[in-house]
């Protein structure tokens, strides 16, 4: 777990001083950057894992690809993210686990508005490392795939973020007993986007 840890910091330091070069703006941009801190929580949804709470805190990194694209409502641009999750608590009936993530595959659609209101959507997954075995019985190694919705609300150089995600824990098949967990959750971020100097 220290390894882990020490990873995520290390991404972590990497992402942020990577961003030394840019600029605060308002809104998602063309070749632009998006950088939040984040914390989330929810609840199981399915059988035994019902009673299954989770709460998790992060950071992003995101990487603003494409120009706007799309139709009159869907019109919007494409955003590819990275999240280190250094807290991944999953609070069981048979004990809690403590752990890390870490999701390289952040698929974002920015819809592109000119009001204070910035719609999206996110597919993402990603791998979860914990101290005991999620669910109990099962592997401590775990994976996670996730679907969220949510808005930006932009207030100047500092944005606020809200989704409500549906976030799957699964062990993939590494062990014969893999029941899974299915969650939905909240997340709530602060962050910036920002775009380099030209």
């Amino acid at each position: 777990m220290k390894a882990i840890g020490m990873l995520l910091v290390s991404c972590g330091l990497l992402l942020f001083g990577s961003a030394s070069p840019l600029r605060a703006q308002e809104r998602p941009e063309t070749d632009g950057n998006e950088i939040e801190l984040w914390t989330a929580g929810g609840h199981g949804t399915n059988g035994t894992a019902q009673h299954t709470g989770v709460w998790t805190a992060g950071f992003r990194y995101g990487w603003i690809i494409t120009a706007p694209h799309g139709p009159g409502l869907l019109r919007g641009r494409f955003e590819y993210a990275v999240d280190a999750v250094p807290v991944f608590v999953v609070f069981q009936r048979s004990n809690t686990a403590f752990g890390a993530a870490i999701n390289p595959f952040g698929l974002i659609w920015d819809f592109d508005t000119h009001g204070r209101v910035v719609p999206y959507i996110e597919l993402g997954g990603g791998a979860l490392f914990t101290n005991t075995q999620v669910p109990a019985g099962t592997s401590r190694i775990n994976f996670t795939s996730a679907g969220a919705i949510g808005v930006h609300f932009l207030s100047g150089k500092v944005n606020w973020t809200a989704d409500v995600r549906l976030m799957h824990i699964s062990n993939s098949g590494l062990q014969a007993l893999n029941p899974g967990i299915n969650t939905v959750q909240l997340r709530l971020g602060i962050g910036w986007f920002t775009h380099h100097h030209r």
